[in-house]
């Protein structure tokens, strides 16, 4: 995951009762906002993105582990199960020691989606919603929108294609061209409202299950079905 909107004033404490503030140490980085089209909706219709900041790069395994030494609330043996499943932190060897032979700037995995959120707002921000995720998605090292190129789609699809991509440093990857990094080449990562162009469900109800927020989305409603890269995308969203 990465975090999205840095207040004006730093703060000393997260907005949120019983979260310990961290200090961010990622920079940030300035997208100017603009139209884009969707890979959900109807043919032609645009949706607006106002200007945001957002982390050049994803939460590393040792900014995670930081954060939970500070908020023993998300370690893994004290996580609420309405936060997290079975999977949270999987590959931890306990509560404080990473994965065997992680590397401390490898971005962190297998984090839930309230866990994500918990971060970000520990750090004074937010996570970006789907819209500015996909928005900066479109670019690569040369424009902001490359979808038009015919070797966009099959790059992306073979960045995902790669074994044990989550496993390498953050930032050994060039930028694209709003100086963002790995938005494609280590992990999926979290969006604020991840589920919301989905049939949802009170994932607070029970005990936690992914499967519940929702469902997926008819093909038949995407307006761009050569752009398999997003068709990964949301259909991955769809399948957690």
């Amino acid at each position: 995951n990465r975090s999205s909107d840095l207040p004006e004033k730093p703060v000393k404490r997260s907005p949120v009762t019983g979260l310990a503030a961290i200090t961010p140490t990622v920079k940030m980085v300035v997208i100017k906002g603009g139209k884009y089209q969707p890979f959900y909706g109807e043919n032609g219709i645009l949706e607006e993105v106002d200007d945001f900041l957002l982390d050049e790069r994803p939460v590393t395994n040792a900014e995670f582990l930081e954060f939970v030494k500070v908020n023993p609330q998300w370690k893994r043996s004290n996580v609420k199960s309405v936060f997290a499943d079975d999977t949270y932190l999987k590959d931890w060897q306990d509560d404080e020691t990473l994965p065997k032979d992680a590397d401390p700037n490898a971005a962190v995995t297998f984090v839930s989606w309230y866990a994500a959120k918990a971060y970000a707002k520990s750090a004074g921000k937010r996570l970006p919603t789907l819209d500015e995720w996909e928005y900066v998605a479109m670019a690569d090292e040369e424009v902001p929108n490359a979808r038009e190129k015919p070797t966009y789609s099959s790059h992306l699809v073979n960045l995902y294609n790669q074994k044990n991509r989550q496993l390498h440093p953050v930032k050994e990857s060039a930028p694209n061209y709003w100086g963002v990094y790995n938005m494609f080449d280590l992990v999926w990562e979290w969006t604020e409202d991840f589920n919301s162009i989905m049939t949802t469900s009170d994932s607070r109800t029970a005990e936690f299950d992914d499967k519940g927020l929702f469902c997926a989305a008819a093909a038949t409603t995407t307006t761009d079905v050569l752009n398999y890269a997003s068709y990964m995308r949301y259909a991955f969203r769809a399948s957690l």
